[in-house]
C-alpha cells in the first residue's frame, strides 16, 4: 500500500504527513482510568497555554485556516478537525468519549495541535492519497444521520476541493473536516492506519512518538511509521 501526496505538493509545499499503521489491536469501548486522568491533564495545559489566545492567532490553527482558504473554503463552519477539538476544550467542553484508540489520538491531536484522523484498515482498498477532488468520487457524511437517526448521505465533494481517498472512495472531506462513515475504527477493528498532519506549524515527529505510545499503552498494538512530504510525496506503508 502506498500514500501519494504528489498532488498537492506544488500548491502546498509545506505539507508533511505521517502515516502510523497499527496492528493487533485490542481497542477497548470504554476509556480506562489512566487514559482519562491523561486526557483531563492534557485539556488542562491545552486551555493553560491557548486559554488567553485567539483560536486564529494558534499557530497549529493558524495554518490550516491558510490552507483551507487556499483551495476556496471561506465559510467559517468548515474549519480542521484540530481547531475543533481546541475550540472545544477551550470552552470547556471535554474531548468526546469514543473508544480508546479514538481518544487516544484525539489527545496526541490537541496536545501537538495538529489534525490526526483514523480509519480502519479492512475497510480500506487500495492505495492511499491526499489530493484534489475528482468527478465520481464517493463520501458517506458520517454526521448526516447523527440527529434523525437515518443512515449517512451520500455527499460528494466540490470540483477542487483536498480530499483524503483510497481507490474507491475519499475517507475525508475539505482535507481533514469530516470522515467518511464507512471505515471508523471501533472496538471491533483490528488493524488501523493513522494520519498525522503538518501544514507548516507543529512538531510531526514528535507527535508520531506520542501517538505510538499511547496506542501501544491503551490499544496493544504494534505500529509501523512512513512520513511523506515534497522530498519524498509517494511513500510505502507497512
Amino acid at each position: 500500500m502506498r500514500l501519494d501526496i504528489s498532488e498537492l505538493v506544488p500548491a502546498f509545499p509545506e505539507f508533511r504527513v505521517s502515516v502510523v499503521l497499527a496492528e493487533d489491536l485490542s481497542t477497548r469501548p470504554v476509556r480506562q482510568s489512566e487514559l482519562a486522568e491523561l486526557i483531563a491533564a492534557r485539556e488542562a495545559e491545552s486551555r493553560r497555554a491557548w486559554g488567553r489566545t485567539d483560536l486564529a492567532d494558534i499557530p497549529g490553527v493558524a495554518a490550516w485556516r491558510r490552507a483551507y482558504r487556499a483551495f476556496g473554503i471561506k465559510k467559517t463552519s468548515y474549519r480542521s478537525s484540530v481547531e475543533r477539538l481546541v475550540k472545544n476544550v477551550l470552552a470547556e467542553r471535554p474531548l468526546p468519549v469514543i473508544n480508546s484508540f479514538v481518544d487516544a489520538y484525539n489527545a496526541v491531536s490537541l496536545t501537538h495541535v495538529l489534525p490526526l484522523g483514523a480509519d480502519d484498515l479492512d475497510r480500506i482498498e487500495g492505495d492511499l492519497a491526499f489530493r484534489y477532488a475528482r468527478p465520481g468520487d464517493s463520501f458517506l457524511d458520517m454526521a448526516s444521520g447523527e440527529n434523525d437517526g437515518c443512515a449517512p448521505v451520500e455527499d460528494p465533494p466540490k470540483d477542487g476541493e483536498v480530499v483524503y481517498a483510497d481507490a474507491s472512495k475519499v475517507l475525508c472531506r475539505r482535507w481533514n473536516w469530516r470522515q467518511d462513515g464507512r471505515s471508523l475504527v471501533t472496538p471491533q477493528t483490528r488493524r488501523a492506519i493513522v494520519t498525522l498532519q503538518s501544514n507548516g506549524e507543529g512538531k510531526l515527529e514528535d507527535a508520531v512518538a506520542d501517538l505510538v505510545d499511547l496506542i501501544g499503552r491503551f490499544s496493544g498494538g504494534r505500529t509501523k511509521v512512513a512520513i511523506a512530504d515534497r522530498h519524498a510525496p509517494a511513500v510505502e506503508i507497512g
